[in-house]
């Protein structure tokens, strides 16, 4: 009797949902990242970024940064790691609920999925760049696979009641 395992596939809802949970850790790690700023000149750090990089910090793109880096005080520092663990702790329990199948987590993927498919769309629409063009379809399959799992849900229940 051969016992060898045999591998699964693992359904399109379980990858969503780990990939939602990584986003949640990373915003989380990068919200923490965020706190170590705290009481520190960022100004001088973005500055010190700028030339480790060989970047000139004349220019437009290191003069942004350098300018926006200006702006950050400890109480701005704060807001930014908070709403990062607002996101992170959404996107940990989305990946949660569509792990573990629950409806309010589809309802809440297609609707967050959804909110960036026009942005996107006009990005592909203006730039049509490689990358833009991957994100915008990666995107409507994301919300394709989760309006699917919501209408087969509405299915059971119906069949359900009949």
């Amino acid at each position: 009797m051969n016992r060898e395992p045999r591998l699964q596939a693992v359904s399109p809802l379980r990858l969503i949902a780990l990939f939602e949970a990584l986003k949640g850790v990373l915003v989380l790690l990068a919200g923490s990242g965020v706190l170590t700023l705290l009481h520190k000149d960022v100004h001088a750090l973005a500055a010190s970024l700028v030339a480790h990089a060989h970047l000139n910090p004349a220019s437009h793109y290191p003069r942004i940064f350098i300018d926006a880096a200006a702006s950050l005080d400890d109480r701005h520092l704060m807001l930014l790691a908070a709403g990062a663990a607002a996101y992170g702790v959404l996107r940990l329990a989305e990946g949660w609920g569509l792990y573990f199948d629950r409806a309010w987590a589809e309802l809440l993927a297609a609707a967050s999925g959804a909110i960036y498919v026009p942005f996107e769309l006009a990005e592909v629409l203006t730039r049509g760049s490689a990358l833009a063009i991957a994100l915008f379809i990666a995107n409507l399959a994301v919300v394709a696979v989760m309006v699917r799992a919501l209408l087969r849900r509405r299915r059971r229940i119906d069949d359900n009641r009949a």
